[in-house]
């Protein structure tokens, strides 16, 4: 009817609510409910109210109305319109229903038959659209619904290579997607691609990595695989993949190691990849024209394809990142997966939003979809079927590419259960696997408690990135003394009640740091903070602080470049600012040169000095005295079992602008210190500690 307007939704198991909105009088009305085309049931009105030229309608059913139907209303006079089911997953008892534990979703491959399994208990039809690669026209089969809500078919035959999509209907709303549960991809998540992941298998050299005691042995190098090759100053070939970052061999201008074999000079034990799954925003048909980090989640099962040596080829990326993984393995250095599940790009056009509506993301209490991270909309990680995807997904990173770590994107959005779960899972295949992420209580109206800070004792297995360490360094190191007390607190872990209230159970929970990609770097900081510093000043501090994180007691993480001082000119967030702005300048690196040595000096001292390892805090609390002279924190370690085979050991942090002279009780030497004062054999009782510098005295 002209200037007629219907929607029908089911608002309650058994409730079938009707609103019309029209110019015309009102009429009595007698729909009839039309079940998948065939079926026909008319419905008895419970109540109604009028409003103007708004009526409702509220029709009461004898039993709930099943899911998985096509239903339509029709009406005399009004036509018809169909009914808008997904207010069921608000239900109460729709996740006991409707709760699939299952390990089969997805694609299970053989070379005699292919089954394919979609949870999508809200859709009245599931059709498979799919074609082989050299095939031009697309075959349609429709999927038979099972128990809770999954569709299945199964394709008889050898399916590798086979291009595939679901057409999926919900509310008689028709969309087209790729599956939730893909491995493999087309170029820009096109097609989702059947791969026989046997044929794939290479050995990832897990028995070449050293057994790590616990986090505080981490040493986190964060970098990014685009912007670790992409530098035109080396001669990396496969620039911006995951095999230009397996490439060994590769030099700077200058010599010097770059890639994989400057990551193995640092001796680092940790690479942390920003994402490395499939993210949205780069057109992986031409990766040079746009630039991201990848923290825009497409497709969590599958690689990103920008990152393939061979584009075209959906099987490149997979092959390239198990190379890449293999050989970081085989030079002891372990891998971890930098994770988003936040949220997703763009709710309304993704794939769970085309799957099963209104199920995956998070609501209010007003109704309204949650974007508490402000960089798109909540994943309901507390949901079940949310939860298993997420688990699933963190298993299949494990077993699958032998990923060694997982750091969470703002963690303190996910749901304190889901992570536990996740812990457990990935433990039970790696039983050394580190966990750690962004524990910022952003809020959030969740009933489940959330992985934020504040429930750090919640979560005992998991690292939190320490703000209060972060800003405490940062600005002591720059020279602002008011923030030496709170950094002497963060040296010791936040792990016990010294200065500050005792924030983690142990220093397993505090990651140390002063720069990450998400920051500007330390360099322009100083930059900003002290203006009229030189350079040769700048360079000083930074090497300050990163001997500040790596002589502190937790895990310590740093950000590729800070090493050499790295500057983003100023800016902060450069996700999408290109290769200017982001990529690791190996030309700086030749230029400085003695500042990566000097890094690596410091990370060789921590790997094998066990005592500044330890996590325990009743064993840091017996073991260092903390104290500050001049405005220079000085750190004694008393524990002379702990500390074998040295006798006893002294740290100095002189982040002032004045030289001062320490006379020890004893002849101490100079063991590691800063740019002007060389390392000494000669052990004498009076020792300068520089200026801007750090010093470590040992007998």
């Amino acid at each position: 009817m002209k200037d007629s307007f219907l929607s029908a939704r089911l608002v309650e198991p058994n409730l079938i609510r009707l609103v019309i909105f029209s110019d015309a009088s009102f009429e009595k009305i007698y729909p009839t409910l039309v079940v998948d085309h065939r079926e026909r049931v008319v419905l008895h009105e419970a109540r109604h109210v009028s409003m103007g030229a708004i009526v409702i309608y509220d029709y009461r059913l004898e039993e709930p109305l099943a899911l998985g139907h096509n239903y339509i209303l029709t009406m005399n006079n009004y036509g018809c319109t169909g009914i808008d089911v997904q207010e069921a997953t608000s239900f109460p008892n729709f996740d006991r229903d409707y709760y699939y534990d299952g390990d089969d979703l997805g694609v299970t491959y053989t070379k005699k038959k292919t089954s394919f399994a979609l949870w999508a208990p809200l859709a009245s039809t599931v059709t498979l659209k799919y074609r082989m690669p050299e095939e031009k026209e697309w075959r349609y089969t429709p999927l038979k619904r099972t128990e809770k809500g999954v569709y299945r078919l199964e394709l008889k035959g050898d399916q590798e290579g086979l291009l595939y999509r679901y057409l999926v209907i919900n509310n008689e709303i028709l969309k087209e997607t790729h599956d939730p549960y893909a491995k493999g991809s087309t170029l820009n998540g096109e097609d989702s691609v059947v791969v026989d992941f046997e044929k794939l298998k290479i050995d990832l050299n897990e028995d070449q990595l050293p057994t790590p005691h616990h986090a505080t042995s981490a040493i986190v190098y964060e970098g990014h695989v685009r912007d670790l090759t992409i530098d035109p100053s080396t001669n990396i070939k496969h620039k911006g993949t995951f095999l230009g970052l397996s490439e060994e061999g590769r030099t700077t201008e200058k010599g010097h190691p770059a890639g994989l074999d400057y990551l193995s000079y640092l001796g680092i034990n940790y690479l942390q990849l920003l994402p490395i799954y499939d993210y949205k925003t780069v057109d992986e048909k031409d990766p040079s024209k746009t630039y991201n980090w990848g923290y825009d989640p497409s497709q969590y099962f599958v690689p990103e394809g920008s990152y393939a040596s061979k584009l075209e080829d959906p099987l490149s990326r997979i092959k390239d990142l198990k190379t890449l993984v293999a050989t970081l393995h085989s030079r002891g250095i372990r891998l971890v997966m930098d994770v988003v599940y936040n949220h997703v790009y763009d709710y309304q056009n993704s794939v769970f939003e085309a799957v099963v509506p209104n199920y995956y993301f998070r609501k209010k209490y007003n109704g309204k979809i949650a974007s508490t991270s402000g960089c798109g909309n909540d994943l309901a990680t507390e949901r079940p079927m949310v939860r298993k995807m997420i688990v699933d997904c963190c298993k299949w990173w494990v077993k699958t590419y032998g990923v060694d770590g997982f750091r969470f994107d703002l963690m303190g959005i996910i749901d304190i259960p889901t992570l536990k779960k996740i812990q457990e899972e990935v433990r039970a295949i790696k039983p050394s696997f580190l966990l750690y992420g962004e524990g910022w209580n952003m809020g959030g109206e969740v009933k489940e408690p959330l992985g934020h800070m504040d429930h750090a004792a919640m979560l005992p297995e998991y690292g939190f990135f320490n703000d209060t360490f972060r800003n405490s360094a940062k600005d002591y190191f720059a020279g602002n003394m008011a923030a030496m007390q709170t950094f002497k607190a963060s040296y010791a872990s936040l792990s016990l009640p010294f200065i500050l209230d005792k924030k983690f159970v142990s220093a397993n929970q505090s990651v140390n740091y002063v720069e990450c990609h998400d920051n500007e770097t330390y360099f322009d900081y100083l930059t900003m903070r002290n203006p009229d510093s030189s350079v040769d000043e700048k360079l000083e501090r930074c090497k300050l602080a990163l001997a500040g994180v790596l002589f502190s007691y937790g895990m310590p993480f740093i950000h590729a470049g800070q090493e050499i001082a790295m500057s983003k000119w100023g800016e902060g967030n450069t996700y999408n600012k290109g290769d200017g702005y982001n990529k690791f300048s190996y030309r700086l690196l030749d230029e400085r040169w003695a500042m990566a040595t000097y890094a690596r000096d410091l990370i060789a001292f921590r790997k094998k000095s066990r005592w500044l390892q330890v996590y325990d805090p009743r064993v840091i609390d017996a073991l260092v005295d903390i104290r500050d002279l001049n405005n220079i924190v000085h750190v004694s370690y008393i524990e002379a079992n702990i500390i074998a085979p040295y006798k006893r050991v002294e740290v100095f942090f002189n982040p002032t602008d004045q030289d001062w002279q320490f006379t020890a009780s004893e002849p101490l030497g100079v063991k590691v210190s800063n740019v002007g004062c060389p390392s000494e054999t000669k052990k004498k009782k009076d020792v300068l500690i520089p200026k801007r510098s750090f010093v470590l005295l040992g007998a």
